[in-house]
């Protein structure tokens, strides 16, 4: 799986639109920092970014990654290795180059105006996990369907639409069940509502750590009087990563049972 992983990752790199992704992230959060000293209000402007941005692209470009490489991906499947090894490779190479990407185009301004030495250091690793975890979801998922999908439109539209319900109609939907049953106890339906979407989760982790109780909304103000900043962000936490989880369990059952 390792030699797959290293030649996805460097296929993936060898593509311009990997760095016009990185020098995107690098020239506004450098922006960010000319306009305002504050770091806070620096992490909250690309929290709104991040939380829609990444997850988008990191969908776009596992989607089209694997309908790309699908003659290799054929190849490879006549060679003595193991499926799984196959596709997890091909899906951790995507994965980790734009883990790295966010990495590079975030990190290197906060380095540079000495974050290091600040105390929104913790803030800043708490952004850039939700980034991180918000891109392996993605990717994750994105490969998934594009697995399971044998049309490249039918794929892309579904990768698409499923990025649009979590990051719009999730929500909408959401509020809409608060207005029409406004007069029930709805706190507990909230909190494990908030579970089944990886982007609120995120959205909440960050606010529950920079503790803005004006920016929480209505599910991360149920997080905090409920659970508490710390064992909120934990299980905010716990549940990023068993939806990271869930998209390489289900590549693992497709690529075992699907017919090339």
């Amino acid at each position: 799986m390792l030699k797959i992983l290293k030649y996805s990752l460097s296929d993936m790199m060898r593509s311009r639109w990997i760095y016009i992704y990185t020098l995107f992230y690098l020239l506004l959060t450098t922006a960010l920092f000319w306009l305002s000293p504050d770091l806070s209000k620096v992490i909250i402007s690309l929290m709104n970014i991040i939380l829609v941005l990444s997850p988008l692209i990191a969908a776009l470009f596992s989607t089209l990654y694997f309908q790309q490489s699908r003659e290799f991906t054929e190849l490879l499947l006549a060679q003595p290795v193991r499926r799984s090894s196959i596709f997890w490779g091909q899906y951790f190479g995507v994965a980790l180059s734009m883990s790295l990407s966010l990495l590079t185009g975030l990190g290197v301004p906060f380095l540079f105006y000495g974050l290091l030495v600040s105390g929104e250091i913790w803030n800043f690793l708490v952004l850039l996990f939700a980034g991180i975890i918000l891109s392996l979801i993605f990717s994750g998922l994105a490969y998934y369907i594009a697995l399971k999908t044998e049309n490249k439109i039918k794929g892309f539209s579904l990768t698409i639409l499923l990025w649009l319900f979590f990051a719009v109609i999730y929500d909408g939907l959401f509020l809409l069940i608060l207005v029409l049953f406004n007069d029930y106890p709805l706190d507990k339906f909230a909190l494990g509502a908030s579970l089944f979407n990886p982007i609120n989760l995120a959205r909440v982790l960050i606010l529950l750590k920079l503790d803005i109780s004006a920016l929480m909304g209505y599910t991360g103000a149920v997080f905090q009087q409920f659970l508490g900043s710390a064992p909120g962000m934990s299980i905010a936490v716990a549940s990023l990563l068993v939806w990271a989880a869930l998209p390489v369990w289900g590549i693992r059952r497709v690529a075992m049972k699907k017919d090339f």
